[in-house]
């Protein structure tokens, strides 16, 4: 198949820098969120535990899945230029499956680490070693480069000789698919199961885990109960800002709905911002930590100055 310009949606010249103000803001907020997660719990060995090295492949991911949109849209909207090659819109739509079936994969992760915590704590550390720990998020990245391998044949395979105009920010499945001059009703449905049935079996195994999880900590957890309940509390506000909006974008035939570019963005760009708040608002150790990072530098700062 030969390289086409796929051209993404306009807007006037005033928009699209409010636009890039607004996105590059989010942007940037996302990388010091999740650079000060990953910072803490390399550089500070109290959080070397399994929980915090599974917190912080998390924020790789959502720095990583934030950037493989982020850049190719702040450049558009501050050149005012929309066009994106066929290649690189392939290697889009790869990026943001692989990063995104990672998140998703990784987060059933993190739920298995919190049953192991509350329903084996004296053996937590035995089960959940160094090993089993990188074992676990190298498969959560093999399965979302598996997912995406799938993804991206299944488009290989369509023939593309008609309108090339993408309602949407950026490339992916559903604005992509519909430019193909060929039923792609059974890809549909093959990308369906892939995506959003995926999706729906994993948030479903994911609620039923985090509500067996919850019922055992309120009636035989005593020490330590507060903080288990609002750590479980945290991945369950983040895993459902991660499959919503995901199971709303994959999980129904591609049909494109007013409100599909504002779910995009939650997806793509507002949930990987969330997360290091989330987690840092409802983590004690985490915000204390923090504090006195902040502390240190503005006290450093002043000596400096001086």
């Amino acid at each position: 198949m030969k390289e086409e310009e796929r051209t993404c949606s306009n807007g006037n010249p005033r928009i699209q820098t409010i636009l890039f103000l607004i996105f590059l803001v989010i942007y940037i907020t996302t990388w010091l969120g999740n650079l000060t997660i990953i910072t803490i719990v390399i550089f500070i060995l109290h959080f070397h535990t399994p929980m915090y090295f599974l917190l912080a492949n998390l924020a790789v991911i959502d720095i990583s899945d934030s950037t493989v949109t982020a850049i190719k849209m702040l450049r558009d909207l501050s050149s005012h230029t929309n066009t994106i090659s066929y290649n690189w819109c392939i290697a889009q739509i790869f990026l943001i499956h692989f990063t995104g079936g990672a998140v998703v994969f990784l987060l059933a992760v993190m739920a298995v680490d919190r049953y192991i915590a509350i329903y084996k704590p004296l053996q937590y550390l035995l089960i959940m070693h160094q090993g089993t720990c990188i074992g676990l998020v190298a498969g959560a990245w093999l399965g979302g480069f598996a997912h995406s391998i799938v993804q991206v044949a299944l488009i290989l395979q369509l023939p593309f000789c008609g309108p090339n105009l993408l309602d949407n920010f950026y490339c992916d499945v559903p604005q992509l698919i519909k430019l193909a001059c060929t039923d792609t009703y059974i890809t549909e449905l093959l990308m369906v199961s892939n995506s959003g049935f995926l999706l729906t079996l994993v948030f479903i195994a994911l609620l039923v885990s985090y509500s067996v999880i919850l019922i055992k900590i309120r009636k035989h957890v005593t020490e330590g109960k507060h903080k288990a309940l609002s750590t479980c509390a945290a991945q369950i506000i983040v895993m459902s800002l991660k499959f919503v909006p995901g199971m709303y974008v994959y999980d129904r035939p591609f049909r494109v709905f007013p409100g599909d570019k504002i779910v995009a963005m939650c997806y793509t760009l507002i949930t990987p911002m969330l997360n290091p708040m989330i987690f840092t608002l409802r983590n004690r150790e985490m915000k204390d930590t923090i504090k006195k990072l902040i502390r240190k530098m503005m006290s450093f700062a002043i000596k400096e100055s001086k």
